[in-house]
């Protein structure tokens, strides 16, 4: 009987952190699917800045929410990069549509993702950001899913960025808990670093896991969904809603994101 309380407990504590990004974000995924993803917007931001008058490398990484409903609860990530002197951003990023998985591109480096504004999650220059350049490039291209996109649990867009910080743990990524897929480690293996390559995670084909790191703090993960604390820079992180706190410790000020 006792045993029966405490299932009915966790579960109707998981159906609520399930409601709450729906309850939160109702209006706008109403008002996404009674339009195509097609006619949204895609054009810049202006996070980004000009390549004509940024000499300096730059690498960044950003975050916007996903078309309709599945946008209560998870993110599409993407990472741009120049080198030092470059015309114009490379953009990378895994989609799920069309030919293979894995895109390289010049696309829009801060673009709208189906109408939903970019977050700047993390933003290096100058020599830092040149020597990550050409690490981060060779691992893209050793990416082992290139040719398959899933999107639930993974691999998706949120397993591709989260497989470059490991592989490059220099870049001190750390993705947001809406960033569903990022805890995808494979079906080969059960323990992995942390994105932020501050700590350490085992995951479950990234439908059960835990994670602990310096950046990450602690972290659990259920069918995706990410509740977890941050007691360095204290901070609740939430299903859909994401952090809620003090900022991580790699967010832009507001007055260096602008382009």
């Amino acid at each position: 009987m006792k045993s029966r309380r405490i299932f009915r407990f966790i579960l109707a504590g998981f159906l609520a952190l399930i409601a709450m990004p729906l309850m939160a974000s109702g209006v706008s995924v109403a008002t996404a699917e009674r339009k195509h993803w097609s006619t949204s917007r895609w054009d810049s931001t202006g996070l980004a800045p000009d390549p004509a008058t940024t000499p300096e490398a730059v690498v960044q990484v950003y975050a916007a929410r996903v078309w309709g409903w599945r946008g209560a609860f998870a993110v599409h990530t993407w990472l741009v990069m120049k080198p030092a002197d470059a015309p114009a951003f490379t953009r990378y990023e895994v989609v799920g549509w069309g030919g293979s998985a894995l895109r390289i591109s010049q696309r829009t480096p801060d673009g709208y993702w189906a109408g939903n504004p970019p977050e700047l999650l993390h933003d290096l220059r100058g020599p830092e950001a040149q020597a990550l350049i050409p690490q981060l490039m060779a691992a893209a291209e050793r990416y082992p899913h290139r040719d398959g996109y899933v999107m639930w649990p993974g691999p998706n867009s949120n397993s591709f960025i989260a497989w470059l910080a490991r592989e490059v743990p220099d870049l001190g990524l750390e993705l947001p808990p809406t960033a569903i897929g990022k805890d995808w480690i494979g079906s080969d293996r059960l323990v992995a670093p942390a994105p932020s390559g501050t700590g350490w995670q085992v995951s479950l084909f990234g439908l059960a896991g835990i994670t602990a790191a310096a950046r990450e703090g602690l972290e659990l993960n259920l069918l995706g969904l990410t509740i977890g604390i941050d007691l360095l820079r204290p901070a609740l992180k939430l299903p859909g809603l994401g952090r809620i706190g003090l900022p991580s410790a790699e967010t832009p000020p507001a007055e260096e994101t602008a382009g």
